[in-house]
């Protein structure tokens, strides 16, 4: 193999294991951040100061800004999070972000093997799943440093390749070159921590001097902001196809940088000679990696500080570049909340499951009230209604299914995160019990009374009351999931018993009046349907009851749910 391919092939195959290492740790660290995690996601809704740190911690932990950026973006785009809120978290992320390059700026070559060895035993010997996520963080921080330093290793000989030194000096006395240059690495590589990291390591070789990098500080800053700038590419892709609030939060971020950049492109020597100036003094190829992570993250400072005080300024520039358009009416066919490009983040996609899970409730308490006003009104085209509602709730429970199947093939759920899903699954399905057997009652009814045999005004009076009854069970069954255990669960109970002692007194009832000839005998079996529909749909009402009994409620996937400004 020729020595140009060797360089090639060590390069890209020590970048490979970074990203891999880089990957592992973030899903690791998730694992074993656990309710944290969650934690962090709950100070999103606060306010916009506490978006900036959530934004950096959750970016810290998923070792990616391009990651956090995607969420912040979901959340927008599921109307969970408001587009200034949106915005500060960006901010943040791009502190958060700057975390990787520091770590890196720390000389642990010697130990690269230590840690390695080290997490692969805990990982390998523990049973606990936390523990075990420790370790695998360990094996993942190792194999990181581990594709850094085989990166160094084959970057060594282009130092004393004329033809590369040459192409250097031109990109670090250009610094229009050295952006462009670091946009389009970033753009390829789609990971900024990854190619500050190759920049980092390159700008760490020395020059002919020995001493003297060959790239220099004032080099390494202009293609830094590159990579700033190439970085926003992932969040404007996770935008296409989402909602004009989602993609002004892509454009924020783009603007963020590309503002930052034409700003520090004009300072860039003065600005080397600041970070300089406050970072550890020593021979060049020995200090640049930690003064090219100290630029990093006082650039993201500083612009973060320049930005936060005029939000609103960034707020009005994207909805003038993105307007708002014609109102769209939801269609409850399809998901409001889900996003796939949060599947990796687990903690972020179970708190959308959740509430598309609510929404899907909150559509069936309607068709059950739908149906509660034809049998007091008599207007059966209100069951019209209905039954489009079960059509779109056919589809959308699909959706949700198909999304959580989604969400445990990718292996980032923790086992309290899977157990707490699969209640959620089960909720689903008593969920779209209701919806079913809303539509199967609203048949039975709509049936009989186009063929002219209407029931008895006594009979629907019977029918309305059950339906109030099991209405009144189903919004305490959805209270009781949304934490209001006791109360909600009593209502229940005490709320089943009446259905049942109705449904005797109804069958009673219904046999008196064919005895008297008040009601149709062909009556009977559709009017039996009806009610086994209203019995099935107590103890579905029941079964969700007991799921919350049973240490299961949608605030731990999306905690207090509230958004401020």
């Amino acid at each position: 193999m020729n020595d140009t391919l060797e360089i090639l092939f060590g390069l890209f195959g020590g970048l490979a294991i970074f990203i891999f290492g880089m990957n592992l740790m973030s899903e690791c660290l998730q694992k074993a951040a656990g309710e944290r995690m969650k934690q962090i996601l709950g100070l999103l809704t606060r306010n916009r100061l506490m978006g900036v740190l959530a934004g950096a911690l959750v970016t810290a932990v998923l070792q990616s800004s391009s990651a956090t950026t995607v969420m912040a973006i979901g959340f927008v785009s599921a109307g969970l999070m408001t587009l200034p809120q949106a915005i500060s978290i960006i901010f943040g992320a791009n502190i958060g972000t700057t975390i990787t390059a520091q770590i890196i700026a720390f000389k642990i070559t010697d130990y690269i093997y230590v840690f390695i060895f080290a997490g692969f035993i805990i990982s390998f010997v523990c049973k606990r799943e936390r523990i075990k996520n420790i370790g695998m963080t360990l094996f993942a921080f190792g194999l990181l440093f581990l594709g850094i330093e085989t990166m160094g290793d084959v970057m060594k000989p282009l130092a004393s390749s004329p033809v590369f030194t040459d192409m250097i000096a031109k990109v670090a006395d250009i610094p229009v070159l050295g952006v462009a240059v670091g946009t389009l690495m970033t753009l390829v590589v789609q990971s900024s921590s990854a190619t500050i990291a190759v920049l980092q390591n390159f700008a760490s070789q020395a020059g002919v001097d020995g001493v003297t990098s060959i790239l220099g500080l004032t080099g390494a800053i202009p293609i830094l902001l590159g990579d700033n700038i190439g970085t926003t590419i992932t969040a404007l892709l996770a935008s296409v196809g989402q909602s004009k609030d989602a993609k002004r939060t892509a454009v924020a971020h783009s603007l963020f940088n590309i503002s930052g950049a034409l700003l520090f492109i004009w300072f860039v020597k003065p600005y080397a000679a600041l970070i300089q100036y406050i970072s550890p003094a020593g021979a060049e190829v020995e200090v640049i990696s930690r003064q090219i992570a100290n630029a990093h993250t006082i650039f993201n400072i500083t612009m973060t500080l320049l930005w936060i005080p005029i939000l609103n300024v960034m707020v009005k520039i994207v909805m003038k570049l993105i307007p708002d358009g014609k109102l769209e009416q939801e269609d409850p066919a399809k998901p409001v909340y889900l996003d796939k490009n949060v599947l990796s983040q687990p903690a972020a996609a179970l708190n959308l499951v959740a509430k598309e899970t609510l929404r899907c409730g909150e559509i069936v308490r309607m068709m059950l009230l739908d149906v509660q006003g034809t049998v007091k009104s008599g207007d059966t085209e209100i069951l019209s209604t209905v039954r489009e509602y079960g059509q779109a709730m056919d589809s959308l429970q699909m959706e949700i299914n198909d999304y959580l199947v989604d969400l445990f093939s990718n292996g980032v759920l923790t086992e309290q995160q899977a157990t707490q899903t699969a209640k959620l699954m089960y909720v689903l399905s008593d969920v779209e019990r209701m919806g079913n057997l809303s539509v199967e009652m609203a048949d039975t009814i709509q049936e009989k009374l186009d063929n002219g045999y209407p029931y008895s005004q006594e009979a629907m009076d019977d029918l309305e009351n059950s339906l109030k009854q099991i209405e009144k069970m189903y919004k305490n069954a959805l209270a009781a999931l949304m934490g209001e255990n006791d109360s909600a669960l009593k209502k229940i109970i005490k709320h089943k018993d009446e259905v049942l002692d109705l449904d005797i007194k109804m069958r009673k009832s219904h046999m008196q009046r064919v005895t008297e000839g008040k009601c149709q005998k062909s009556l009977t079996a559709p009017f039996t349907k009806i009610l086994h529909c209203i019995d099935r749909m107590g103890n579905s009402c029941v079964n969700l009851a007991e799921v919350a009994l049973n240490q299961m409620n949608f605030e731990y996937f999306i905690g207090d749910g509230n958004n401020h400004n």
